[in-house]
């Protein structure tokens, strides 16, 4: 059976079993949009999002992650075909027979990282994030940070230019840019990896259970002021934030079979291991 917005795990995988009659297409204002949209509304009617079995996002990743976050409250499935640069988060794009395709779709279940920081205003600010949540350095000056998890200090004082945490599907993005480790989608794993470390310069970060509650704090918030990032929201002037998974949101994306995103973050650890 279709595990759609059942599973008790933030990752899960399984086969599809739906009926689909009503696509809604989220197209990325890229070079050829109209285009793209032209050749596909000749073929396929756009339905309401509401009204839609399956919502079709045609761009890059960054756009995924948008649209994912934009049409969270209607509970759709996604099924994504890339214009962008790498898409990783992508299908092929291709038009022809794409209701077949999706059919044979294989989903994946992935929850988001909820993050919650605080300003040196003490403003919260919320958002949630499918890849990563990152600290920045925002100024000259390194940033001056403490990692806690549930009481547990990780780490003392890390001076660097910044850190983040990486949910196993963000692994392969950010987080390997700056050599952290890439993570099984079924891990049940967490990344904390830190961005050019000066103090300590050998600290390589460490791999927390998804279960975790992290706590990060600004130790010189006048002097070394940061920013955090969510995927691609920021918020500045960061006294703290507190980040952990959000269980009670689920996101389905649709992978062709020979595509799954469990094969791509396979083949991206192979490809570390040979370099």
């Amino acid at each position: 059976p279709c595990p759609f917005g059942s599973a008790s795990s933030s990752l899960a995988e399984g086969t599809i079993d739906m009926i689909i009659n009503k696509i809604h297409f989220a197209v990325d204002k890229m070079h050829r949009a109209a285009i793209i949209k032209k050749k596909i509304f000749k073929k396929y009617n756009n339905s309401k999002v509401n009204k839609s079995d399956v919502i079709v996002v045609i761009g890059g990743d960054g756009f995924m992650l948008e649209t994912l976050k934009k049409y969270q409250k209607y509970k759709k499935p996604f099924y994504g075909m890339n214009k962008g640069t790498f898409g990783f988060l992508m299908n092929k794009y291709k038009i022809e027979n794409i209701i077949k395709r999706i059919k044979k779709s294989k989903p994946i279940i992935i929850s988001p990282l909820s993050m919650v920081a605080r300003t040196k205003k003490n403003i919260l600010k919320k958002a949630i994030a499918i890849n990563e949540v990152s600290l920045l350095r925002q100024s000259k000056q390194t940033a001056s940070l403490q990692i806690i998890n549930k009481g547990r200090v990780i780490i003392k004082k890390l001076i660097c230019d910044g850190v983040l945490i990486s949910s196993p599907a963000g692994s392969t993005a950010y987080n390997l840019s700056v050599h952290g480790p890439i993570l099984s989608l079924n891990s049940k794993k967490l990344a904390i990896t830190p961005i050019s470390p000066f103090r300590p310069r050998r600290w390589m970060g460490k791999t927390v259970p998804s279960s975790s509650l992290i706590y990060i704090k600004n130790l010189n918030i006048k002097k070394r002021p940061v920013s955090v990032v969510a995927d691609n929201k920021e918020s500045r002037n960061i006294k703290d934030v507190k980040i952990k998974v959000n269980k009670y949101i689920k996101f389905t994306l649709l992978y062709d079979k020979n595509n799954s995103l469990s094969k791509k973050i396979k083949l991206e650890q192979l490809r570390k291991q040979t370099s």
